[in-house]
């Protein structure tokens, strides 16, 4: 451990090696401030820290009947660890004078910094150069748990208790941190911090800080916003490979994608789908409330991640074994059948009125014959499930007595010790689990799981990450580098843009871009009938009448172009494609916090309407694409729907491989990229892009813009 009792250390070589090790696990602390510093110091002496503290104060002599001390350069020694707890200038100064003097990391509690506007943004800018080198967290944030070493860097009342080993929480939000603090559910919790302004702390710093400590099991995540995506997966690979499985609350499931011109890409794009794909990419398992968050973790601190979801489970209750079917409905979890041999293992331990199955209800027969029911359990277990779940619930303590309870609990924990199988304890509510039980349970290796609901998606999140793990390992994610200050929108018609999609051996039709109503019937007699006749640089085509289909002599494209003309100045005459079977929209949009990403989806005029899509990060396999095909709502059309063909999947796949190709090349300056439709013909015929439209940030000459601002709409 990096220590220095030296009183100005700014000149330690010890200075150069300063890590964020020294506050997370201080042997002396420096604290700043009133009320706030003191309930920090009541706090750690109730957690039994045993470092030393030094509080600070200009005006008084002593806090709690410790010295204090007038100022950071009075201070003994340079601190592990400062907790500052003054009004926001008053901040700047104590961080600037601990930068100084070497001290390990700086917790600043107060706000107005970036969260309250300009004054507060210069205030922080401020506050960054004042920290040097030094490790800081904040500002506008609580603090630090550390529940391994008792260090309590956090200005209120905490509800945890000091463990050998337990989960880290990251949280980017004080209040749900205080509350997780405050469970009784028995999850034991290494280390809580919460993220506030994220200045020079952030989430992926907190992750890679967190997975490379021995004593912590498993990482759990309360997320507002995921500033950084690429650096978000780098930490959680770190994770992985330390054997740290990592769960997240995501909060916030609104479509906050932003349109930039007026595509169906981006009114089909969303951002919180794009969280759920870096999750899964990642391997971070996704709940979706506080309690799944709590029973996850606890899941994954007592058995780590599970190898399958094949449940097995007893009560004596059916009207519980119901309540947990119709909970694993929209899950992956299953109860098999047991096998021949089980059953006869369990036939010859239970009363021969029980039906032995999976499901087991073994009802009240044995209730208060401990070593029946160790023997019933264990033949059970011996089944080899993924996990195997005994629904108990303990009655109230105040006006109950619990003891007969207690057999069947003993039974449980023999059972799972003799068959060493991975076994939770479900109880039907939080109210009927007694915390001092979910302790123990731990202890013994079991899992206490709290709600049926909770604990099936608990549950789900461990077999989760466990898929992960057996599963393919990507690439890393495209960096999001974004276009120029400066820089403008230029659109490309439908003419321009299937030009660029056609040098990445994108099929499109055979077309003409002509003037004038004589150059259209021209085209068209060489192109050969039917074709189509649209107008360029026109929003919104098919609802003004800007296209038309399948003209099949040159009286009609001689009506048509008279008429498109009066719309645009340039027409386009293209072959009419036939033979299709379905269409897709390809598309790409920008998303601010990932960058450019794919979308793909069932395609056409209604395409808005239905909003049948999926997206897609970068880099993107074969694979990704043909699983993301089959999971649209209209993935029956591409088998043989109703006696049609079955579709050139393989074709339309190396399509999206092209368009990934061409955002990856242009990732900096890809605005939008709309292919709608891509229509899709029989197997071995391939598929043809009748429609197109990409959007480019493009470098302003001389401040005026280059190309076009306005935008065409793809139908």
């Amino acid at each position: 451990m990096d220590f220095c009792y030296y009183k100005f250390c700014s000149s330690c070589t010890l200075k150069q090696a300063m890590t964020f090790e020294r506050l997370l696990q201080p042997h002396s602390i420096a604290v700043f401030g009133g009320s706030a510093a003191q309930e920090l110091i009541r706090q750690c002496g109730l957690m039994g820290f045993q470092g030393v503290i030094w509080p600070v104060h200009p005006d008084k002599t002593e806090i709690l009947g410790r010295k204090t001390y007038p100022s950071a350069e009075a201070l003994p020694a340079c601190p592990d660890a400062a907790y500052i707890a003054v009004n926001r200038h008053g901040t700047i100064d104590i961080v600037r004078d601990l930068s100084a003097m070497g001290a390990g990391g700086a917790i600043c509690y107060a706000t107005g910094f970036i969260e309250s506007g300009n004054e507060g943004a210069l205030l922080q800018a401020e506050l960054l150069e004042a920290s040097g080198d030094m490790p800081l967290i904040g500002p506008n944030c609580y603090g630090l748990l550390n529940y391994v070493d008792g260090a309590m860097l956090w200005p209120d009342q905490q509800g945890g208790r000091r463990v050998e080993n337990g989960v880290a929480i990251i949280t980017m939000s004080s209040n749900v941190g205080f509350n997780l603090t405050m469970q009784r559910r028995g999850l034991p919790i290494a280390y809580m911090v919460s993220l506030g302004n994220k200045l020079k702390f952030d989430l992926h710093d907190a992750i890679r800080t967190f997975a490379r400590q021995e004593r912590v099991t498993a990482i759990g995540l309360y997320l507002e916003a995921i500033s950084d995506p690429v650096a978000f997966e780098a930490a959680v690979t770190i994770a992985r490979e330390m054997g740290k499985p990592v769960v997240a609350l995501k909060v916030g499931r609104s479509d906050a994608a932003k349109k930039i011109v007026v595509s169906h890409t981006t009114s089909l794009a969303g951002a919180d789908g794009l969280i759920d794909l870096l999750f899964q990419r990642t391997g971070v398992a996704r709940v979706k409330t506080l309690e799944e968050l709590i029973e996850a973790l606890k899941v994954l601190h007592v058995l780590g991640p599970l190898e399958g979801g094949r449940i097995g489970a007893m009560s004596t209750s059916g009207g519980d074994l119901s309540l947990l079917s119709d909970a694993m409905i929209d899950s992956d979890l299953t109860m098999q059948p047991l096998s021949d041999a089980g059953r006869q293992r369990l036939q010859s331990t239970v009363h021969e009125r029980i039906v032995v199955d999976n499901p087991l209800d073994y009802q009240m027969f044995d209730w208060n014959n401990e070593e029946r029911l160790a023997e019933t359990f264990s033949a059970f277990l011996s089944e080899g499930f993924d996990i195997s779940l005994c629904l108990l619930d303990y009655p109230r303590a105040d006006k109950c007595d619990p003891s007969d309870w207690g057999g069947a609990e003993r039974a449980f924990i023999r059972a799972a010790e003799q068959t060493g199988a991975a076994a939770a304890l479900l109880a039907t509510f939080t109210d009927t689990l007694p915390e001092p039980l979910a302790e123990r349970l731990i202890e013994e290796g079991i899992v206490p799981l709290a709600g049926v609901d909770a604990g099936v998606a608990a549950i789900q999140a461990a077999v989760d990450v466990g898929a992960f793990q057996r599963g393919p390992v990507y690439q890393p994610l495209l960096a999001n580098t974004g276009p120029d200050e400066d820089a403008s929108i230029r659109v490309y018609d439908e003419a321009e843009s299937k030009q660029l999609l056609a040098r990445y051996g994108i099929p499109v039709p055979v077309s003409r871009l002509v003037n004038n109503v004589t150059e259209a019937v021209a085209a068209a007699q060489e192109i050969g009938f039917p074709v189509v006749v649209k107008a360029l640089g026109v929003a919104h085509k098919t609802d003004v009448g800007g296209v038309a289909l399948n003209l099949a002599s040159a009286t009609a494209v001689e009506d048509v172009a008279g008429r498109l003309l009066q719309l645009s100045k340039r027409l386009l005459v293209e072959e009419m494609v036939e033979g299709i079977v379905a269409e897709l929209i390809v598309g790409v949009a920008r998303d601010e916090q990932f960058g450019p990403h794919l979308v793909v989806g069932g395609g056409g005029i209604l395409v808005e309407l239905t909003k049948d899509s999926a997206s897609l990060l970068l880099p993107v396999t074969r694979e990704q694409i043909l699983e993301a095909f089959e999971g649209l709502k209209c993935a029956p059309l591409f088998h043989g729907y109703r006696g049609k063909p079955r579709c050139d999947l393989g074709a339309a796949a190396d399509v999206v491989l092209a368009v990934a190709e061409f955002v990856e090349e242009n990732a900096s300056t890809i605005a939008e990229l709309d292919i709608n439709p891509l229509m899709l013909l029989a197997e071995e015929r391939g598929v043809v892009a009748a429609d197109a439209l990409i959007s480019m940030y493009v470098k302003n000459e001389n401040g005026s813009e280059a190309g076009s601002t306005g935008s065409e709409d793809n139908e």
